[in-house]
């Protein structure tokens, strides 16, 4: 049993990354990563950093101008997906000069918006992360697919308009399961009525 989860270490945990503060999601999802748990993370365009979207902005462009002299190609990286984003600052999270921790790793995923596989299986929250208990009211916070959007990564909108859609999707099937659910409690009735005196 894995001590986060509640779960199977060998079933895949599908997390719901949607206002959940960066560093303390990283950092639960390290752990269990660790502890051999296989992990999806979506809707990381959602996630949200302390601090205004201008001084994280002004954050990130000073780690833009970090490179190798000699040899840029071989790092920093500066990854733009706010996906990315996030799997880079788990692997910051997870040491990475044993089998173990770097087939860690490897269990990870990281999406923006919820793909097909996914969204039809539940979706997991983690409360030691969330946004409304964290982070104290009144202070700023940005999310970090407008971060990234402001950086260089292109796809803000298309994603936008695929979780349109799929909630679109998602509110048809669920009032067609509300109104399946209505009529097994009617036949339930009518028999009971039939089978009862």
């Amino acid at each position: 049993m894995v001590s986060g989860f509640g779960i199977c270490a060998k079933k895949v945990v599908v997390v719901d990354a949607r206002h959940h503060m960066l560093g303390r999601l990283a950092s639960v999802l390290a752990k269990e990563l660790l502890n051999g748990q296989k992990l999806v993370v979506v809707r990381c365009e959602e996630i949200c950093m302390s601090g205004g979207l201008v001084r994280q902005k002004m954050k990130y462009m000073r780690f833009l101008r970090k490179i190798m002299n000699t040899k840029p190609s071989h790092g920093p990286i500066h990854f733009r997906a706010p996906a990315k984003i996030l799997w880079r600052t788990i692997r910051g999270m997870i040491p990475l000069k044993t089998k173990r921790e770097a087939a860690a790793l490897a269990r990870l995923k990281t999406y923006e918006g919820i793909p097909l596989p996914y969204d039809k299986i539940k979706r997991m929250v983690i409360p030691n992360a969330f946004k409304v208990l964290r982070l104290q009211k009144g202070h700023k916070y940005c999310l970090l697919g407008r971060l990234s959007s402001e950086v260089g990564w292109n796809h803000f909108d298309t994603i936008k308009e695929l979780e349109k859609k799929r909630k679109e999707r998602a509110q048809v099937t669920y009032e067609r399961k509300k109104q399946l659910a209505k009529l097994r409690v009617k036949a339930e009735k009518v028999t009971e009525e039939k089978l009862g005196p």
